[in-house]
């Protein structure tokens, strides 16, 4: 049986069950809450890019292509680097100013390239044109080995939040159904959060269904070119009274980089796609506030500048950034609006930027 030996504590569980998307090993991160009684469990989805046909999955993230600023799409695998991304920072910090550092946390680790919903393996060509690689679209078997554990560690708590960020804010509404009939069950204060989720995109329900073996109730959802909005429709049909929040930079230069790509097969941002993903954000919303018309639901919008990489924009997600505590719009910093969200005060960040 597996125990956790100390509260606190990260550690890091290998899972037999998983596979990251080159064929290595594939390990979560657990933590238990400092005291007996948790405020909460929060299960958390990584992000890591996404890659949706042969060109994208050939080009996974190295260190020498983010260097070169050459294309790179996605984690391949775990490599020692990912925990740097994975824990310790936002709301995985243990810190007394972290609100969720006391709780139970469940960071389910990220290196498929398929939003965390695969289910096959996909031969492609190598960059080269001369030689084949398997990508093994196993975000799906991950996810359910992932939960298996956190059901052997962690009772029904008394909060449930399920997070993520870029990719793991897609995989928020469409795996959350799962969470919440399977695991839980009997949770009956729930909040969602999609942190950086939005790249619409026409071939989103081929790609789900023929490139990544998706489950077909999750590739059956998808009726339009935004996934996100697609998948949450699909939940609130069963799950009207869940918290539901949504947060985003106002001209995301990462998200704007794979529309970019998926409209024009160029991969870099400029101010053109950054106005495009704006108005994209802008329809998002208010397309959200009728979906959840029936659920409490609030926004972060804030419009941090992207210091990262070349071309202008703004930052690519905050719950797990340095971002997590930088004040937006009347002060609020992210893990402020997270906590007090949770706690029953739902309100918008930052909105009057749309």
């Amino acid at each position: 049986n597996l125990q956790i030996p100390e509260p606190g504590v990260w550690y890091r569980v290998p899972l037999a069950a998983g596979m990251s998307g080159d064929g290595s090993e594939y390990h979560i991160y657990v933590k238990q809450g400092k005291h007996e009684a948790s405020p909460g469990l929060c299960i958390f989805f990584s992000g890591g890019g996404v890659a949706w046909n042969e060109f994208t999955a050939a080009r996974p993230v190295t260190g020498s292509r983010v260097a070169a600023h050459e294309p790179n799409y996605y984690w391949n695998n775990l490599r020692p680097f990912t925990q740097i991304m994975n824990i310790h920072i936002g709301i995985t910090e243990v810190s007394p100013r972290n609100p969720f550092a006391d709780w139970d946390i469940v960071v389910i680790t990220y290196a498929t390239g398929d939003l965390h919903i695969g289910d096959g393996e996909y031969t492609y060509f190598t960059e080269d044109g001369e030689n084949t690689e398997t990508l093994h679209f196993h975000g799906y078997r991950n996810f359910h080995a992932a939960m298996a554990v956190a059901a052997q560690l962690f009772g029904t708590p008394s909060k449930l939040l399920i997070a993520g960020d870029s990719a793991g804010g897609f995989a928020v509404p469409a795996l959350a159904g799962e969470i919440l009939e399977n695991w839980y069950p009997d949770c009956m204060d729930v909040t969602l959060l999609s942190d950086s989720a939005l790249v619409p995109f026409e071939g989103w329900r081929d790609t789900a269904r023929e490139k990544w073996n998706a489950p077909q109730y999750l590739w059956e959802a998808i009726s339009s070119p935004n996934i996100t909005l697609e998948w949450y429709r699909m939940l609130a049909k069963r799950h009207r009274t869940t918290r539901c929040l949504y947060a985003s930079s106002t001209r995301d230069y990462l998200l704007s980089t794979y529309l970019n790509d998926v409209m024009n097969k160029t991969y870099g941002t400029d101010a053109q796609m950054q106005e495009l993903f704006y108005h994209d954000l802008q329809v998002m919303v208010r397309d959200l506030r009728h979906v959840w018309k029936d659920a409490p639901h609030a926004f972060f919008i804030n419009e941090w500048k992207n210091i990262c990489r070349p071309g202008g924009g703004t930052a690519h997600t905050a719950v797990r950034e340095p971002q997590y505590y930088f004040p937006a719009a009347g002060g609020v910093t992210m893990a402020q609006w997270l906590h007090d969200a949770v706690s029953g005060r739902v309100y918008d960040v930052g909105t009057e930027l749309l």
